[in-house]
């Protein structure tokens, strides 16, 4: 079968027809090639439509004839649709299986490649035979391809009255237009035929319109009545309006109106665009054509709507406005040149334009067409309500009895029915026309805009006239576009069927759709375009609504997932299905049942029950914030705290059953994450932007949420606490509530009381727990409510003066002890060495939340980290971290204080002294820990120690007089000592294959996290940045791990300083080609993978710099010459003297960067490696001097893929070429000048 991309098939029963009476040429193989694809695709149209004016067959969309294929559009990027993938698929979406299954054949013919062009102007999808396109004809068609009247299509389906214009045979030949003259540089020469439109004409009714002064519907009825007077000069305005509003200057006459065919005004609009201006009143900027864009398609609607009585019928207006629009289906493609190979046999040639004019012009009047259409589509809405009101009207008049009928009343609503039902039949018969004409060719256009355009207006089609158009054979073309590559295609489909799943009343018409395209549907909610995934959940909950059954189980698990999803707005939209689906009161709904003492439960109660299990079934026990931020803006239960803190502290009633221990820590859990979204407003971390401006309305909620929260968790937190206070993992997340409190409210309302329960009740927490989370949320909460701004800071001052005087003293305690048994050589018991951790864990851990330095703790612990050092003591190792975080701390609050000015009883030149002493002491403990070291206790906590000190104490302190002598910079030897822990600690394999995921995981992060501090120190300019180049050495090998961290220090150090960033990139690929030198011995094999993984790190490296080479100018020369340096480091190779350097290869990977240089600098570096290599171009051939030529090709023509040539050929060529790039008259000064400053670098 014949494929093409105007309308797909050929009528094979129509050409055989026409070829028994006239001479024509026959559709075969042989001769297909002499055959005009324009000619075969109008005589198919003129064939279709006498069989409509005859009164044969209508065309119908759900039922097409055997000579119609639906319309294909060969492009590589289209998905195949469900039609291609099931056999069995019945009524509608059946019958055009067979259709379009053949067109997604992408064989080894076919060559077009659509990624190529997707940057230029879109290729349109028609496909022209190379005999047309040398050929410019101009074809009168009555189905659309010229002027279309209301002679040519008459209500009762009259015959022809103008034959001579339709090309009905091969030997009707039409007379040729001139092609046009190949363009010429500058503007286009004026068309003596063409009358340019002034711009000072303000009586257009483009400028009237894009003025703005007068009102849309004051200028159609003034048009109506200029168009009632003269209708050609009427009809003359309106399609110069559609044609300057696309941008076109040119200017229709009468004379073109009346002689030419609309395919041929539209290419002579086409030559006069102002091909030096990109602009066009549909995408130009500014509030006169936003509002012109506005007004535009206000003009179209008010247009049709004050025509639909009168106008629209008379046989004139539309059919002209029709053909117009829909009259390019030649004209466009003649413009394109683009050769593309079909699935099938046959090549045709699609010109693309040499501006983009045209293809805005066609992308302008088919949107002017669906906008048309969609207008078209009201008048028919508003002629079927007359039509029923008319028929009820009747009715109820012929059932009359007959003294009380009125004939003359009976024929009048007759006739006006009548009246109705024809209007009504030209309404559709014009919407069949154009929707053939246009949607039906373009729903798979190559251009996305244009296919997103069919979906929008089609859904509005269907939700303005469902009668007409929600009908399968109309769905199909949603159900197939679904499969779209482009996503806001996809999402045009989605929106088109939002408002049709929302309608009950429509609910019946598309139970076929939905069973066929349900599936579709739902994996679309994992669509990777987030707005995609979006709206595919809202049309799942619109499916949920009217058609719950179709919902599978699996559907919907599916949907119950995406609520953890780390995109905000997806896990929102699934947590509405979730609340449509489980969270919602409905009439099955048990009555409220009665606590133990009798009180009666919230109404929300059920639904929390329900959230707790819904949260212990989906076994992502860590991510409850993620479940909260779904949900707490859809469901108020989110904030309903009174029902909370009721189920965890009311006894259950009779009917009740109580919750479990892991349903209470999963409430706890929840119900902390609420309070700490409510009150702050933030999301989880991962979800939303990163630097999110909060609105007034939103703090102003968040202060609302605050106080409610503060005032009731007052009253009942010590009672939830005193509840589970032996329950560590309760515990942990009690204790956060109160740092979301308004502390105010404790004086304001009177709750003094209640604080110090509080407070009590935290201080036998600290004394009952040792647990690490539970420690931790004490004392920042301890933090928080002894925050001196507040009026209550007094009464938490107190207690916790009081309780660390109770650390201190038991740690002494258990000091003194271990000190004794030590000196009496005797072994501590288990229960004595877990006191002394345990007391020494909570002093380090109090220590990072508030100053202990009163209490003299420095000595005893820093003793205690020497000793442990030299190996003399017998302190547990765990006991020996927490003294190492003690003492980091104690520095840090050191610091504070100093910088504050808040010491009691020394002078700032004292407690310089002592810090500057204490720092001295520790930062060369820490060190010799992480070098000596056997334990990985000590190595890592010493390490983030050192780490995170250097930063505290880097420069930045030198704007301080007081602090600048403590500024302490690392030396050689200590950034080697670092360097050297993260190459042995971080970039490690995964060598235990036995540890389970979990372990897997907590390890990565911890090697991330080592790796987040050493890259610190580079970002802040702590340590120079070629101390990186061990790290970023490692960014291919190790991406999956650390890629994000190691990607953000390179675009840090790029902003300190690029040339020395450059340097560290090329000092980084050197290390990796010394060690394959070591491995591979003498010679470097090329082609091996760890040669090329070298080099794709370098590419790596070059896509970094962006591409703006004017910017990255200076760095990327410096990178060019460290890369030459290094290759030719040494000259002589001891091992041949007559071979080449040893380290020539790595040019090789140099040749990655020569695309960043500029052209002069392409120069500069190539007379400097000619400089360095003084013995000019070998004669040799062989393989070791190949990455010489390869780069010296790339410097002279940027190209890197080469293949290998001989040196001397090589050599001559490029050297007679790089006297001047492209013609330029070179300055050979000027590339001196530049040498010596490369050289000079």
């Amino acid at each position: 079968m014949l494929q093409t991309g105007l309308f797909l098939s050929i009528s094979k029963t129509t050409f055989q027809n026409n070829n028994k009476n006239k001479n024509s040429r026959s559709l075969n193989p042989q001769t297909t090639a002499s055959i005009s694809i324009s000619e075969i695709f109008c005589h198919s149209l003129f064939e279709a439509s006498k069989m409509l004016r005859r009164g044969g067959k209508r065309i119908r969309m759900d039922d097409p004839p055997e000579d119609y294929e639906p319309p294909f559009t060969p492009y590589s990027i289209q998905p195949q649709t469900p039609m291609d993938q099931q056999s069995t698929f019945g009524g509608q979406y059946g019958q055009y299986n067979d259709n379009v299954s053949m067109h997604y054949d992408s064989g080894p013919n076919s060559n077009l490649d659509y990624d190529q062009n997707i940057g230029q102007v879109q290729q349109n999808m028609n496909a022209f035979h190379p005999s047309y396109l040398e050929e410019a004809t101009t074809s009168s068609l009555p189905g659309g391809r010229g002027r279309m009247t209301r002679s040519s299509r008459g209500r009762r389906h009259t015959a022809i009255t103008n034959p001579q214009r339709v090309i009905s045979s091969p030997e009707d030949t039409p007379v040729p237009t001139p092609s046009p003259a190949p363009r010429r540089r500058g503007r286009p020469r004026k068309n003596p035929v063409l009358e340019h439109s002034s711009v000072d004409d303000e009586s257009t009714l483009f400028s009237i319109i894009r003025s703005g002064k007068s009102s849309l519907q004051q200028i159609v009825d003034e048009w109506i009545e200029q168009y009632k007077a003269d209708r050609d000069s009427g009809l003359r305005a309106i399609m110069q309006f559609f044609i300057s509003a696309s941008g076109c200057k040119g200017k229709i006459t009468s004379q073109m109106q009346s002689s030419m065919e609309h395919a041929a005004i539209i290419r002579r609009m086409t030559e006069e665009f102002d091909e030096e201006s990109g602009e066009y009143p549909m995408i130009m900027s500014g509030p006169q054509w936003k509002k012109f864009r506005s007004n535009f398609c206000d003009f179209v609607q008010t247009l049709v709507k004050q025509c639909q009585y009168s106008i629209i019928y008379d046989q004139y207006l539309m059919d002209n406005v029709i053909s117009l629009l829909t009259g390019l289906s030649d004209s466009q493609v003649r413009a394109f040149r683009h050769t593309a190979t079909l699935a099938g046999n046959f090549s045709y040639n699609i010109r693309l334009p040499d501006n983009v004019n045209f293809f805005f012009l066609f992308f302008f009047l088919y949107f002017t067409a669906m906008k048309l259409m969609t207008a078209l589509v009201d008048v028919a809405l508003t002629v079927s309500i007359h039509l029923d009101n008319t028929s009820r009207q009747y009715e109820a008049e012929r059932q009359k009895t007959r003294d009380k009928r009125a004939s003359d009343r009976l024929e009048a609503l007759l006739a006006k029915h009548q009246e109705l039902e024809e209007n009504m039949d030209e309404i559709k018969n014009m919407l069949t026309y154009t929707f053939k004409s246009v949607f039906v060719h373009r729903y798979r256009d190559i251009v996305p805009e244009i296919r997103a355009i069919c979906m929008a207006e089609i859904g509005i089609w269907m939700k303005r006239f469902p009668q007409n158009f929600l009908d399968d054979s109309y769905l199909k073309y949603i159900g197939w576009t679904l499969h779209d590559k482009v996503g806001d295609v996809r999402l045009k489909c989605l929106q088109a069927l939002q408002p049709l799943y929302a309608s009950e009343e429509l609910k019946g018409k598309l139970e076929l759709f939905t069973s066929k395209f349900k599936d579709r549907v739902v994996s679309m909610t994992l669509d990777k375009e987030y707005d995609v995934a979006v709206q595919a959940v809202r049309l799942i909950i619109s499916i949920h609504k009217y058609h719950r059954e179709i919902l599978s189980d699996k559907d919907c698990e599916a949907v119950y997932e995406l609520v953890f999803s780390s995109h905000r707005a997806v896990a929102q939209a699934a947590g509405e299905f979730l609340n449509e689906r489980l969270f919602t009161l409905d009439d099955t709904t048990p009555p409220a049942l009665r606590t133990h003492r009798g009180k009666k439960r919230l109404p929300n109660t059920p639904l929390i029950r329900d959230l707790v299990q819904f949260f212990i079934e989906s076994e992502l026990h860590e991510h409850g914030a993620y479940l909260v931020d779904s949900l707490i803006d859809s469901n108020e239960m989110m904030k309903d705290w009174e029902c909370m803190t009721d189920l965890l502290m009311e006894d259950p009633g009779p009917d009740e059953e109580s919750l479990d221990d892991r349903q209470e820590t999963s409430l706890i859990e929840l119900m902390t994450c609420c309070i700490k979204q409510a009150a702050t407003g933030e999301p989880p971390v991962g979800r939303g932007p990163t630097r999110k401006i909060t609105t007034a309305k939103e703090t102003k909620q968040a202060q609302d949420d605050r106080v409610r929260l503060t005032e009731h968790y007052i009253q009942t937190l010590p009672l939830l606490l005193g509840k589970y206070i032996a329950d560590p993992e309760k515990v942990a997340n009690l204790l956060l509530i109160p740092q979301y409190f308004d502390m105010e409210i404790y004086t304001t309302s009177r709750q003094e009381k209640n604080l110090e329960t509080l407070l009590r009740l935290m201080q036998n927490v600290v004394e009952r727990h040792t647990e690490t989370e539970v420690l931790e949320n004490c004392a920042k909460t301890l933090e928080i409510l002894c925050t001196e701004d507040h009026a209550i800071y007094s009464r938490c001052d107190v207690i916790r003066s009081t309780l660390v005087d109770r650390l201190v003293n038991k740690l002494r305690e258990v000091f003194d002890e271990h000190e004794t048994l030590i000196a009496g050589e005797e072994e501590p018991n288990e229960d004595e060495m877990f006191a002394l951790v345990s007391s020494l864990k909570k002093v380090a851990i109090f220590w990072s939340c508030h100053n202990l330095g009163p209490w003299n703790l420095w000595d005893p612990l820093f003793n205690a980290v020497r000793d442990a050092k030299d190996g003399s003591r017998s302190m547990p190792p765990e006991a020996i971290k927490y003294c190492i975080s003690a003492c980091y701390s104690a520095i840090l609050w050191e610091l504070l204080q100093l910088e504050n000015g808040s010491g009691r009883g020394t002078s700032a030149a004292q407690q310089q002294k002592q810090l500057r002493d204490h720092l001295d002491a520790y930062i060369p403990l820490m060190t010799e820990l992480v070098i000596t070291s056997n334990v990985a206790l000590f190595r890592e906590e010493a390490y983030i120690s050192v780490c995170d000190l250097l930063i505290s104490f880097c420069k930045q302190l030198e704007d301080n007089p007081l602090l600048r002598p403590l500024v302490y910079e690392p030396d050689r030897g200590l950034q080697q000592t670092l360097n050297d822990f993260i190459q042995t600690y971080v970039f490690v394999e995964d060598e235990d294959e036995e540890q389970d995921e979990h372990t897997k995981i907590e390890e990565l992060h911890k090697r991330r996290s080592y790796l987040s501090s050493f890259c610190k120190l580079v970002v802040y300019n702590v340590l120079p940045i070629k101390t990186a180049a061990d790290v970023f050495r490692h960014y291919v090998k190790y991406y999956n791990d650390y890629g994000d961290i190691i990607k953000t220090t390179l675009g840090k150090a790029r902003e300190i300083n690029k040339v020395s960033c450059a340097r560290t990139m090329v000092l980084s690929l050197s290390m990796l080609f010394r060690e394959l030198h070591r491995d591979a011995g003498s010679r470097i094999d090329r082609q091996s993978e760890e040669f090329v993984s070298v080099k794709e790190l370098a590419k790596r490296f070059a896509l970094s710099f962006g591409l703006d080479a004017l910017k990255n100018r200076e760095a990327i020369t410096a990178l060019h010459r460290d890369a030459i340096l290094f290759a030719t480091n040494p000259l002589e190779n001891p091992n041949d003297p007559t071979g080449p350097p040893p380290n020539l290869a790595f040019l090789e990977i140099g040749a990655e960067f020569t695309n960043k240089l500029l052209k002069q600098d392409k120069r500069m570096v190539l007379q400097f490696l000619d400089r360095i290599l003084t013995m000019g171009m070998p004669s040799s051939r062989g393989e070791e001097w190949q990455p010489l030529l390869l780069y010296r090709n790339s410097l002279v023509h940027g190209e890197t893929d080469l293949p290998p040539q001989t040196a001397r050929r090589a050599y001559g060529r490029r050297r007679r070429e790089a006297g001047g790039d492209d013609g330029e008259n070179v300055d050979d000064n000027d590339d001196a000048g530049s040498d010596q400053d490369f050289t000079g670098y």
